[in-house]
C-alpha cells in the first residue's frame, strides 16, 4: 500500500474553504474500513434484487404511486450533492492534469494520500452507491419499465467502486469525477421531470450522450493503466484484477447505453416519422407499430 510519506510531492489545488471532516479525513482508516465490511456491500446488493423484484410482482395487482413531490425532492438531493462532489474533486484532477500529465492521474493515487478533500469525496461517492438503490425504488412503486440496464448499472457499480477503493486505484479519481459531473446533470433532469417541467427532448439525449462519453473515457483509462503497468513496466497503482473487471463493465455500459440512446431516441424518431406518412397517404388506421 502506498504511503502518504512515499507519495511525489505535487502541486494541489487551492480550495478557498476547507471543513475539519475533510481535513480530518485518512485514507488508511477508510480502505480497512471497506476491507472488513465488504460483505455488507454483498448484501446490500442481495437485498435490492429482492426489493425490486419483489417489489414488481407485490405491485403488479395493485395502483401505482404518484409520488411526484418525493422524487423531486429525491433527485434534488443527489442533484446538490453530485454538484457539490464534483466541484470538490474535479480540482485535484484538473491540477494534476495540468502539472504531473495523464500517466500520473491514472496511475498515481495522491488523491487519497496528499488531497485530503478530494479524498473525502471520493470516500462519500463510494459509499453513495448504496443510497443511489433508491432510484429503483421510485421506478417499482410508479410502474414505470425497469430495463436492464438499470439494475445491472446500479449493481455493477457499486461493487466495483467499493472494489476500486479498496485496492488504491489511482484511475478512481477520473471514475469520480466523471460521475459526479454527469449525475449532476441526470438527477437535475429527474428532478425538474418530477416537478413537471417542460423540458426539450435534447436535454434527455445530451445526459445519454454524455452517459456514452463517459463510458469511453472510462474504457480508455482503464485501458491505459494497464498498459502502462504491464507494457511500459512503470509504477501505477491497478492490478490485473482491476482492469478486466473495470473494461468489462465500461465496455458493456457502452453497449447497452447505445442500444438504449437508440430507442429512446432515434428508433422513436423512425417510428413517428412513418406514423406521420401513414398519416398523411390516409392509411393511419391500418398501421400497426411493433412492439419494442
Amino acid at each position: 500500500m502506498m504511503n502518504k510519506e512515499d507519495s511525489p510531492q505535487i502541486i494541489e489545488p487551492t480550495y478557498s474553504l476547507v471543513f475539519n471532516f475533510e481535513k480530518n479525513y485518512f485514507y488508511p482508516d477508510t480502505q480497512i474500513w471497506l476491507q472488513n465490511n465488504f460483505q455488507y456491500c454483498y448484501y446490500c446488493c442481495i437485498i435490492y434484487v429482492i426489493l425490486i423484484f419483489g417489489g414488481k410482482y407485490y405491485m403488479s395487482s395493485r395502483p401505482k404511486f404518484d409520488l411526484k413531490g418525493p422524487l423531486a425532492l429525491w433527485s434534488g438531493l443527489f442533484a446538490v450533492f453530485s454538484i457539490i462532489g464534483f466541484s470538490r474533486t474535479a480540482p485535484e484532477m484538473f491540477s494534476t492534469l495540468r502539472h504531473h500529465g495523464f500517466y500520473h492521474s491514472i496511475c498515481i493515487p495522491s488523491n487519497f494520500f496528499q488531497d485530503h478533500v478530494c479524498g473525502f469525496w471520493t470516500w462519500v461517492f463510494i459509499l453513495s452507491k448504496i443510497p443511489e438503490f433508491g432510484d429503483t425504488i421510485f421506478i417499482v412503486l410508479r410502474k414505470q419499465p425497469l430495463i436492464f440496464l438499470h439494475f445491472y448499472h446500479h449493481l455493477t457499480v457499486v461493487l466495483y467502486s467499493w472494489f476500486t477503493y479498496t485496492e488504491t486505484t489511482a484511475a478512481t479519481r477520473w471514475y469520480t469525477v466523471m460521475n459526479y459531473f454527469v449525475h449532476s446533470w441526470m438527477y437535475s433532469y429527474y428532478s425538474l421531470k418530477a416537478m413537471q417541467y417542460k423540458l426539450p427532448k435534447g436535454f434527455a439525449m445530451m445526459i445519454t450522450t454524455m452517459q456514452m462519453l463517459q463510458m469511453v473515457i472510462g474504457c480508455v483509462v482503464t485501458i491505459a493503466a494497464y498498459y502502462y503497468r504491464e507494457s511500459c513496466g512503470l509504477e501505477c497503482y491497478t492490478t490485473r484484477k482491476n482492469f478486466i473487471f473495470g473494461f468489462a463493465m465500461y465496455f458493456s455500459y457502452l453497449i447497452l447505453f447505445g442500444k438504449f440512446f437508440f430507442e429512446a431516441y432515434l428508433f422513436d424518431k423512425r417510428k413517428n416519422k412513418v406514423e406521420e406518412n401513414i398519416h398523411v397517404n390516409g392509411r393511419k388506421e391500418c398501421y400497426k407499430p411493433k412492439a419494442s
